[in-house]
């Protein structure tokens, strides 16, 4: 287990539906690709099963994993689940980040 992530309650309860709407595990998988309008962006997944070497958080019994590369890059993070006018959506509130966008779904070191 790490207590380097944070999955919100909000984010567990919206995984877990999305889980049981495609009969899955309730296994989120964040990862980090180059790329994004701030150089990085986030990858969300469901995932079968957490991999050897990932980070593992469990929040209301759905764990969150990410892959050690990616875990450099987000360690710190909280996930939370936000519905706004303009949608809804995962973010990542991530410590490490030095720049973002206005997306929310890319940042910069």
């Amino acid at each position: 287990m790490s207590d380097n992530l944070t999955l919100t309650p909000a984010a567990a309860k919206r995984v877990r539906w999305i889980a049981d709407k495609q009969t899955r595990p309730a296994i989120l998988r964040l990862s980090v690709e180059g790329g994004g309008c701030s150089g990085f962006q986030y990858k969300f997944d469901l995932a079968e099963d957490a991999q050897a070497g990932d980070a593992v958080s469990e929040t209301d019994g759905v764990r969150l994993v990410v892959d050690p590369l990616s875990l450099d890059l987000v360690e710190g993070s909280v996930v939370d689940f936000v519905e706004s006018l303009g949608g809804a959506a995962f973010r990542v509130e991530n410590p490490q980040a030095a720049a973002g966008c206005g997306c929310g779904s890319s940042f910069g070191i």
